[in-house]
């Protein structure tokens, strides 16, 4: 996992995931339940809650490229798959409620051939 590729001198920078998923830092943002202002302002993008919702969400994604060959195919299975046991919702509507590691468990459930 190469978390580096998405991050400047230590950080997750929300413009270098927005070039690798070939979309916007706002876009990023509401994918990652943040406000515009969290990816704008550099306090904002070094806060713990920025750089904690930029990790789940860029961990997540990385998680599931391998089974999807892009890293923009799994950034689009994070937006819109609905996941099996958890009512229809996204895995970007799971990372908004604050509920990243059930995503995280769920996918390595099913890496492990155990279908949630």
């Amino acid at each position: 996992m190469d978390l580096g590729r998405y991050a400047d001198d230590g950080w997750f920078a929300p413009a270098k995931i927005a070039e690798m998923f070939r979309t916007s830092s706002e876009e990023v943002a509401r994918s990652a339940g943040l406000g515009r202002d969290a990816v704008q302002r550099r306090d904002r993008v070094r806060s713990v809650r920025t750089q904690r919702r930029l990790r789940e969400m860029v961990e997540i994604v990385n998680k599931v490229r391998p089974r999807f060959g892009s890293d923009l195919v799994a950034f689009a299975w994070y937006r819109s798959e609905p996941l099996a046991g958890f009512s229809g919702r996204t895995a970007m509507q799971l990372v908004r409620e604050g509920r990243a590691e059930e995503v995280l468990d769920y996918v390595d459930a099913v890496d492990a051939g155990i279908h949630a």
